[in-house]
């Protein structure tokens, strides 16, 4: 290898700098410290399912590939995004022939493993129980609600912090002083303030860290001493702007979105907008803010407002119409509209509630009455007999049992007295009132 090799190759910087083993990988010291659960199964040669979790530039992919050399396996990177189950089969038809022929294990790397849909992940189920493959998942979201749990429960997620300061700093000084993959053969300099300027601006994400180097290289001029250095100036050019201080996949993030969250349940429009701004500035997926709003939309305004889930699907379109900058004034008119509708959680607590008594239940049989009956012998058998067919009898209501006989005369959903859900619980009210009546007068 010359001492030229870094200049020929056309391979970004971050992608140059990738570490190749432990030893050379930085940060991340509560997986990869002495004595952790990773080292010790790297020594021992037995690699476990893992899920990665943390944000873009955390090292996801790199550990991955670490893990695979380090305990002499055969490594196959697959993503989620460009292949489906087909590929998953291809993948295991391989796995097995290795294990066969050479006795050798398969590590899959899933990249973006959040972005597979059910049938995708319940193809590596199999073969991960197995032992076939050892999974290794990366995702920047939370697996407990992008990861079937069958597949969870095979895996250990394993949650990747956001790069220090201290570290990024130090990755960016190898990245200058490699001269086999880094810019060790430019003999260029920086200023220690443009130094942590890159380190703070790029947020913990050493891949973006190392990008922003790239172009402020560009940039370096000549001095008088004939050698070239990296100034701050050179740095915020790069950069183009003093980013805002924000980690997408850790702690920061979570506490914005709990702020903006927590904003529009309190009904205050002017936080919601001020919060909503802080993300969208600092580079947050404004998709994922848009999602967050729908599921607010049911979780917080519920049938208080009805049309607010739709205020907040249509902002997502014309997001998706609109692109930045334009469709970032939608989110914030579902923003305000959010903070200052009626709010309900009626909905939420009563599906809870739901989901608990089929935890305590099971799978309790439809009652016979409100079962179809497409056949002759399910109708023998009592299926759909006595049903009573609501639009046949005034104001197409009649009081009929529709719940499990052990839930009978369960309630779930309790409309507040707000907003729309005042009309809902005075119509539940009357149905209740004429179901009663309809008792005694059986009775």
């Amino acid at each position: 290898m010359t001492d030229h090799a870094s200049d020929n190759d056309p391979r970004p910087l971050a992608e140059r700098m990738r570490p190749r083993t432990l030893d050379e990988f930085v940060g991340q010291s509560h997986l990869l410290g002495e004595g952790s659960l990773l080292r010790r199964a790297i020594a021992e040669d037995r690699l476990f399912s893992i899920i990665f979790w943390g944000g873009p530039g955390s090292g996801k992919t790199t550990l991955a590939r670490i893990l695979a050399g380090e305990t002499r396996s055969h490594f196959v990177s697959f993503s989620a995004v460009l292949s489906g189950v087909k590929e998953i089969r291809a993948v295991v038809e391989g796995a097995d022939r290795r294990q066969r022929e050479a006795r050798l294990k398969t590590v899959l790397f899933v990249d973006e493993i959040h972005r597979f849909n059910k049938a995708q992940q319940d193809a590596f189920l199999p073969h991960v129980e197995s032992g076939l493959i050892t999974l290794i998942g990366a995702t920047t979201e939370n697996p407990s609600f992008e990861v079937i749990a069958p597949l969870l429960s095979r895996t250990r997620v394993l949650v990747l912090k956001p790069f220090a300061e201290e570290e990024l700093s130090l990755i960016l000084a190898r990245a200058l002083s490699d001269r086999e993959r880094g810019l060790g053969t430019l003999g260029l300099g920086i200023e220690p303030e443009a130094l942590a300027h890159l380190a703070w601006a790029a947020d913990g994400d050493a891949r973006a860290a190392l990008n922003s180097l790239e172009a402020a290289v560009s940039l370096a001029q000549t001095g008088p001493d004939g050698t070239r250095r990296i100034t701050r100036a050179n740095v915020e050019e790069a950069l183009q702007k003093k980013l805002l201080q924000y980690d997408k996949g850790g702690e920061e993030h979570y506490n914005l979105i709990s702020a903006l969250h927590k904003s529009l349940r309190g009904s205050d429009p002017d936080a919601a907008l001020y919060w909503l701004g802080r993300m969208l500035e600092a580079g947050e997926d404004p998709l994922y803010i848009a999602r967050r709003m729908i599921r607010f939309a049911s979780e917080d305004v519920g049938n208080a407002d009805p049309r607010a889930l739709a205020v907040a699907m249509d902002a997502m379109q014309a997001f998706h119409f609109l692109g930045r900058p334009e469709g970032e004034l939608a989110l914030a008119q579902a923003a305000v509209y959010l903070a200052t509708a009626p709010k309900s959680n009626a909905l939420y607590v009563g599906y809870g509630q739901v989901r608990q008594a089929i935890g305590r239940t099971g799978t309790l049989p439809v009652p016979l009455h409100i079962r179809n009956a497409p056949t002759r012998l399910m109708k023998d058998l009592g299926y759909g007999r006595d049903y009573k067919y609501a639009h046949d009898y005034e104001e197409a209501y009649i009081p009929q049992d529709y719940l499990p006989d052990p839930l009978a005369g369960e309630r779930f959903y309790r409309p507040t007295d707000r907003g729309f859900e005042k009309i809902i619980g005075e119509r539940m009210a009357y149905w209740r009132g004429l179901r009663e009546r309809h008792k005694k007068k059986e009775g």
